[in-house]
């Protein structure tokens, strides 16, 4: 055992710390379950209108943690505006982890990763990135 081990085991902290992780482990589940189990509903376009939808995202990508509430909220506004984006969980990929840092300038998640030609710009935010995906795909005809 280290001497870093020891204290962490008597630092007072370091039971707080884990029952915090514990905690937001027990909720993440929660909430993947609960998004499962209540899918949101999925919006229908022609498939010429698809088809089109389906070619622009494929300039985005989204950098986020499965367990991470904020980025389920980003996730099931994709699932309602049936869009395919990308999603790339930074927690299980040390190379998404280091594009993210690299490219966004902190580890945050939900991000959004927009290219537009040799232009990159990193959204960062859930409710800003749900602002976006609804003003770029959600004035799409609906069958």
């Amino acid at each position: 055992m280290t001497i870093n081990q020891i204290a962490d085991r008597t630092n007072p902290w370091h039971s707080n710390t884990m029952i915090l992780k514990l905690i937001r482990q027990v909720l993440g589940w929660s909430i993947v379950g609960l998004n499962a189990l209540f899918p949101p509903k999925r919006l229908k376009r022609p498939l010429e209108n698809q088809l089109v939808i389906d070619e622009k995202t494929t300039h985005l990508a989204l950098y986020q943690f499965k367990l991470c509430p904020f980025c389920v909220r980003v996730r099931r506004m994709m699932t309602r505006l049936n869009l395919t984006i990308k999603t790339h969980d930074i927690q299980k990929s040390p190379d998404h982890h280091n594009e993210l840092v690299a490219g966004g300038g902190k580890r945050k998640v939900p991000c959004l990763r927009i290219q537009q030609g040799s232009q990159v710009t990193w959204l960062y935010e859930s409710l800003a990135i749900n602002d976006y995906l609804k003003t770029q795909f959600g004035r799409s005809e609906t069958v």
